[in-house]
């Protein structure tokens, strides 16, 4: 199932791909959409490839997308776009930074991609088929303690104003875990949870387009998602916590602590 999803995903990732690792280390207009909020041409350039290559192959499909919002059609189909997952370390040249790319059909998420171009990483899923880095199988981590687990997290964007609570968590994630890791990207986050290299995640303030994608693939390879409360997760919601099924009962002991 969803073969043409699939392919069409890969082909719009890809072209942005080209245009943000043609625009590395290159970028002259930045843009702030908020106190530490990025927005640069490359995320212009790569969304407009993006969007063109969807509506091309799906023109009747809905498209959620970072920088050009809704486009509402009479569809039960959307698309969840970001075209440059990780802003902030592109424009200061930091290598962590994706495309991501996701299909919701009546309320739930059925494809997602997520594309690292420097490292050549492809990671995608759809829904009932596994999840697989450039076409080999992926699974999350067996690690079964919180002392022997590798995690990462995000700050949202209002940390300078709220620091408090972001930090509290941070501390006991940090004293619990053999280490954590706050790389910028949760589109690649999630899916280091799916392939194991991370036992889990954890993070508030996300955007839908930020966790789409990554969430159909951790759900492919065995992951467990869920909100700090510990409701089924949704893209909408704006907690998760994403782990191996082990690593997130323990990390939901510690978000409740």
């Amino acid at each position: 199932m969803w073969k043409k999803e699939l392919a069409v995903a890969e082909k719009a990732a890809e072209a942005a791909g080209e245009i943000l690792t043609d625009l590395f280390g290159k970028v002259r207009h930045i843009q702030k959409k908020g106190k530490i909020d990025l927005v640069t041409e490359a995320d212009l350039r790569a969304e407009k490839a993006i969007l063109k290559i969807i509506r091309k192959a799906f023109p009747r499909d809905n498209i959620l997308s970072e920088e050009a919002g809704r486009d509402r059609r009479t569809s039960d189909r959307t698309w969840v776009v970001d075209p440059l997952d990780g802003t902030v370390n592109f424009a200061h040249g930091f290598p962590f930074y994706a495309v991501s790319i996701a299909l919701e059909i009546e309320g739930e998420m059925v494809v997602g991609v997520v594309y690292a171009p420097l490292t050549g990483e492809y990671f995608e899923a759809s829904k009932d088929s596994g999840a697989f880095l450039n076409k080999k199988p992926i699974w999350v981590s067996r690690t079964q303690t919180m002392v022997d687990a590798l995690l990462a997290t995000g700050f949202p964007y209002d940390i300078h104003e709220r620091p408090r609570k972001v930090m509290e968590l941070f501390e006991k994630m940090a004293v619990r875990a053999q280490g954590v890791r706050r790389p910028g990207s949760a589109a690649l986050d999630l899916c280091y949870v799916a392939a194991g290299r991370l036992d889990g995640f954890w993070e508030k303030g996300l955007e839908p387009w930020d966790s789409a994608a990554g969430m159909v693939i951790i759900k492919e390879a065995g992951g467990i998602l869920s909100t700090f409360e510990g409701s089924p997760y949704s893209p909408y919601l704006k907690t998760i916590v994403a782990a191996n099924p082990v690593i997130h009962r323990e990390m939901m002991r510690v978000v409740n602590s």
